[in-house]
């Protein structure tokens, strides 16, 4: 990825600092000072710290100077002076009356599984990350399934910015993830790098993550976050490495960012309300590789009571050698719940396996789930399909889906040239509605 490199004089930084204390300092006393999450003000902020434009009345908790200590090899000294150290840190900036910027500065730190706890005093507190975080390799050093390597919990007002770089070193722990399991089995699912539990208000903006043990970033139980201009990567052999995971979570914005991972870009399920993703890239690789409303929705049916998921964006987005497109997919159910209101608009596909799938039969082919999946429009999707069913919707015998719309559906064949079959649709139990151009052709 070209980063673009500008050349100032000293009167342009000057002014640009100017602007800086003019624009963004205004914006801040429209919310910060009144202790509630300004959205413009705080990404402005974000975008400012990005680009080296340091608002000097915030205080600097810098983890040095509580001790850290750089060095990307695994002592056991530096793993527990850098553990303290940002926690301690995290916590005098958290604390901190009035305007505060926690800073990992360059260099790389080794670090165990941590949780940054709020709530916090300062709306909102500033994480800037410059340097890498090296996660210990040893998984029997971490708690188990619901605290995951970095976790920020309780908090109402947060902005994690920067350049630096999540390394969860997952190569070491991979070959315990056994494929032919799910997550719910015990010791399967891995850590995820980053998780936000309880969080409202955040931006999270030009942070790297990449070889995480399990999902990159797990959102859950939060409200109002907004994901930007991300890089997450693993191979593509890396088990359920998941770039964004969300669940029972409403209004979470994914923008301008590129995902290629071993498993979904990104994964809504249970909860997941008001999702929207936007220019992101997903791919190239052979790994399953959607976005669980964008790449794919996920999952649904396969836990008690579970919450609907509704309103899903996915619009301006390549996918590149994926496994599979825009899914959704549901199992049988043990209770009713619905996947509803999804649009999926102005979707580049380049040799994608499956471009469009609708699967609830996804523990089974002889299980009929009562997941209700209804108002779904597939817009202006285009490109190619290495597989000759390029649309495949196979719906449930007890809820068929309702209003399923596909609108300017332009894909083409290029697979393998001596299969003879017809590049062709195929649906089961589904009223689907079809406008403007459609290739492959639609269902008879």
């Amino acid at each position: 990825m070209a980063i673009a490199k500008r050349a100032c004089t000293s009167i342009a930084a000057i002014s640009l600092l100017l602007c800086y204390s003019a624009v963004v300092s205004c914006e801040v006393t429209t919310g910060e000072a009144t202790g509630e999450f300004n959205v413009s003000a705080a990404n402005a902020r974000a975008n400012a710290i990005n680009r080296g434009i340091l608002d000097p009345t915030a205080k600097v908790f810098n983890v040095l100077q509580f001790g850290a200590k750089p060095g990307d090899k695994e002592d056991r000294h530096n793993i527990d002076s850098n553990h303290m150290a940002f926690v301690k840190a995290f916590e005098a900036a958290c604390h901190h009356e009035g305007k505060a910027r926690l800073v990992i500065p360059r260099g790389t730190f080794v670090l165990g599984p941590v949780t940054f706890m709020g709530p916090c005093n300062n709306t909102p507190l500033i994480v800037q990350i410059q340097g890498t975080i090296k996660a210990i390799t040893d998984i029997s050093e971490f708690p188990g399934q619901g605290e995951e390597w970095v976790n920020f919990q309780n908090i109402n007002g947060l902005v994690v910015t920067g350049s630096g770089t999540f390394d969860g070193q997952g190569a070491s722990c991979w070959k315990y993830r056994d494929t032919k399991n799910d997550n719910n089995v015990p010791g399967q699912r891995l850590p995820a790098n980053i998780q936000f539990v309880e969080v409202s208000n955040a931006i999270v903006r030009g942070i790297t993550s990449v070889n995480s043990k399990g999902f990159h970033y797990f959102i859950t139980g939060c409200k109002n976050i907004r994901l930007y201009h991300l890089n997450i990567i693993a191979p593509d052999e890396s088990p359920n490495t998941d770039g964004i995971h969300i669940s029972q979570s409403d209004v979470v914005k994914i923008a301008k960012s590129y995902i290629g991972t071993g498993d979904d870009c990104v994964g809504m399920i249970r909860g997941s309300s008001n999702v929207s993703v936007k220019k992101v890239t997903c791919g190239p690789g052979h790994g399953i590789r959607e976005i669980m409303f964008l790449y794919s929705v996920g999952s649904l049916g396969k836990y008690d009571n579970e919450a609907d998921v509704k309103g899903i964006i996915v619009k301006d987005c390549t996918l590149v050698g994926t496994q599979n497109g825009l899914r959704i997919k549901t199992y049988e159910g043990k209770s009713e719940s619905r996947a509803s209101s999804m649009i999926f608009q102005d979707i580049v596909m380049k040799d994608v396996k499956h471009p469009i799938i609708i699967d609830q039969f996804y523990g089974g082919k002889d299980k009929d789930s009562i997941v209700k999946i209804n108002d779904i429009q597939f817009i202006n999707i285009t490109g190619t399909s290495v597989s000759k069913v390029a649309v495949d919707i196979a719906c449930s015998k007890h809820y068929p889906c309702q209003n399923v719309h596909l609108r300017n559906i332009n894909l083409k064949y290029s697979g393998n040239d001596n299969d003879q079959a017809p590049f062709s649709s195929s649906c089961v139990n589904a009223h689907v509605g079809y406008h403007g151009l459609q290739l492959p052709p639609p269902c008879r």
